[in-house]
């Protein structure tokens, strides 16, 4: 039952960090609010911090909430019917030990019986993890997909050639804050956010 719940906890963590990283990677598209000349090139760059805009993003914030909930459903499903199936287990080497069988093949297909359990239990759980995944894969590309629809609409009014993400100092080792358009980003995909809600 232990190792159950471990495998639940980890695949709901892993789903949590797959939705995070696939966000963060995927959220380097158009966006902007102050202006910058890169060089010569008369290139306008700016950059979005990724870990702030997915800690505030109010869809973010929903669809996460939304897999939490989900995640704690599967657990304490699977929960119960691990402590059902324990429960069986006891009772079957009780019996079994205090000879309440009337004959070996009858305590061998109560013994089936319960591996077949035993068998559905992980069976669900496997069902159940891949579920939570596939969700988490689609929330994901929804959470990317808003993001981008919106930096592509913004940035036809910014004329930025390049917005960058920033994840703490993956990706951007140093940059002048003014071309930081997180807030901006941020304002304007919860802004569109609570007026579709």
């Amino acid at each position: 039952m232990k190792r159950l719940n471990y495998l639940v906890n980890g695949l709901a963590t892993l789903a949590f960090i797959v939705l995070f990283s696939q966000c963060s990677g995927n959220a380097n598209t158009p966006a902007t609010s102050a202006p910058v000349q890169a060089g010569l090139s008369g290139m306008k760059i700016a950059y979005v911090e990724i870990d702030t805009l997915l800690a505030k993003y109010n869809f973010c914030i929903d669809l996460n909430e939304a897999m939490v909930k989900k995640s704690e459903n599967v657990r304490l499903t699977l929960n119960q019917k691990a402590t059902e199936l324990d429960k069986q287990k006891r009772e079957f080497q009780t019996k079994y030990q205090n000879n309440a069988y009337l004959s070996q093949e009858r305590a061998q297909q109560e013994y089936n019986r319960i591996a077949n359990l035993e068998q559905d239990l992980q069976n669900l759980s496997n069902k159940l993890q891949q579920e939570l995944m596939s969700e988490n894969e689609k929330n994901s590309l929804q959470l990317r997909d808003s993001i981008n629809s919106f930096l592509k609409e913004y940035n036809k009014t910014r004329g930025y050639s390049m917005i960058i993400s920033n994840t703490g100092f993956d990706n951007l080792l140093y940059a002048d804050s003014i071309y930081n358009i997180t807030q901006e980003i941020l304002d304007g995909l919860n802004a569109r956010y609570s007026a579709k809600k």
